[in-house]
């Protein structure tokens, strides 16, 4: 699994000319082979529908035309065509998921009769059932440094697993990460300068606060003070309270309301709805008591260019604030991660956590597999921060190994993953250097 290859469309279907493959596409074929549905979710402009074209035979476009008006009156409509059959923006008529479900139990389990694509989620009481067993629910993020061509891949992180490592080089240019930082990984944006891919990530935002938030019933100007607090705290465990004193211009002793919590919460939940944010989950290990851990969430943006774009950075900037430029070079990381992680035969329905604990140890991500097995990362932008990076995860791994029940498997591997590093190898404590240009899936 360390490269791209072999990742064509299948035949006969409706593959876009120009079409770069996605690591996503395997999985796809995957759920396709084991379940009546797939729904594949994300942020807007990840390349859902271009994904999922390359696997269908017929398409509805729910947003087009006269589509909305006629499955509105008849959901079935959007069901015509072809097995696999495309279903874009389904959740624009949520009656479709129940639709899509009752007609999978009617089919007497045939498999890879349709595909949902969303850029959101509706409401919890529009759908009457999860659609477990019948439909599977594939995440998809923004394209990552391998799939943009930014990443050798030499370094698979399925083959960390595996005790396969391979020596790899890479050029140390922190001049280019900071402009690929910017550019993020939109598909439409991968050939375009920093400047220009700045261009459609502000659009996207406005998108954002004056189309998508308020058709869900929240408020712009509050989603918009929210994503940039936000952007000030990526990485961060933030409190709703912490998050309040931002968004209502609170002075940090002045007492947050209850109301203004709430508010707080429920655009949170709205931005997660729509895949603009990632909650990445505290990891309790098996030997650790639940109240010795920090468990509340650690929040991502869908694409490190747009934390960039919320705290007005470009590359010249991120080089002169290195504090920035790490917070947005691990938003970078932790989305290659759950794409890679994710990506894997045996990958938990929550492959990518982090660790902290009441000594305040703290592991940037851990990588658990459905089978137990797991391995600790930490997120270093400058090299010089290997050493640091190191002693943590060892720290982790005799704390955690120190019990003798052996509830917790020694890691598969510990891995230091850095921005600006030449060359992927593994030191004499057994911790792997990864610069994140050779890392892939």
């Amino acid at each position: 699994m360390g490269n791209m290859e072999g990742m064509g469309s299948a035949p006969d279907t409706l593959t876009p000319e120009g079409y770069r493959p996605r690591i996503v596409d395997r999985q796809m074929e995957r759920y396709l082979r084991l379940f009546g549905a797939v729904e594949v979710s994300g942020t807007k402009w990840c390349g859902k529908t271009w994904s999922a074209l390359t696997q269908a035979k017929s398409v509805t476009y729910v947003d087009r035309g006269g589509n909305l008006e006629a499955s509105q009156a008849d959901p079935a409509f959007a069901l015509a065509g072809a097995s696999p059959h495309l279903i874009d923006e389904w959740q624009r008529v949520p009656a479709i998921w129940d639709t899509v479900r009752h007609t999978v139990d009617d089919a007497g389990g045939i498999h890879g009769l349709w595909i949902l694509t969303g850029s959101s989620t509706p409401e919890k009481e529009q759908v009457a059932h999860s659609g477990a067993g019948r439909i599977g629910r594939i995440s998809m993020h923004t394209m990552t440094l391998q799939e943009s061509g930014d990443s050798s891949g030499a370094v698979s992180l399925a083959g960390l697993f595996e005790d396969r490592f391979e020596h790899a080089s890479a050029k140390a240019d922190i001049d280019g990460l900071a402009r690929l930082v910017c550019r993020g990984g939109w598909p439409e944006a991968t050939d375009a300068s920093p400047e220009d891919a700045q261009v459609i990530v502000r659009s996207y935002l406005a998108q954002v606060y004056e189309q998508s938030i308020p058709r869900l019933g929240g408020n712009a100007r509050i989603a918009e003070r929210l994503c940039r607090s936000l952007a000030r705290t990526v990485g961060q465990s933030a409190t709703n309270v912490t998050l309040a004193q931002d968004v209502f211009g609170h002075e940090k002793k002045t007492e947050v309301r209850d109301a203004e919590q709430r508010e707080v919460s429920r655009h949170l939940d709205l931005l997660a709805g729509i895949y603009l944010v990632d909650d990445i989950e505290g990891w309790v290990p098996a030997s650790r008591s639940p109240q010795r851990m920090r468990v509340s969430p650690k929040r991502y943006f869908a694409d490190p260019s747009l934390g960039v774009a919320l705290l007005r950075m470009s590359p010249e900037r991120l080089l002169q604030d290195w504090q920035t430029f790490g917070m947005v070079f691990e938003n970078l990381v932790i989305r290659d991660l759950l794409v890679y992680a994710s990506a894997h035969p045996m990958a938990s329905d929550h492959p990518v956590r982090y660790y902290r604990d009441d000594s305040n140890l703290e592991v940037d991500a851990i990588i658990e597999l459905a089978d137990g097995r797991w391995g600790a990362c930490e997120i270093k932008l400058s090299h010089s921060k290997v050493e640091e990076g190191a002693k943590n995860l060892l720290m982790l791994q005799k704390k955690l190994l120190r019990d003798t029940q052996k509830r917790v498997e020694a890691p598969s591997f510990l891995a230091v993953i850095v921005g600006a590093g030449d060359a992927a190898y593994r030191r004499a404590d057994g911790v792997f250097v990864i610069p994140i240009r050779t890392l892939g899936v």
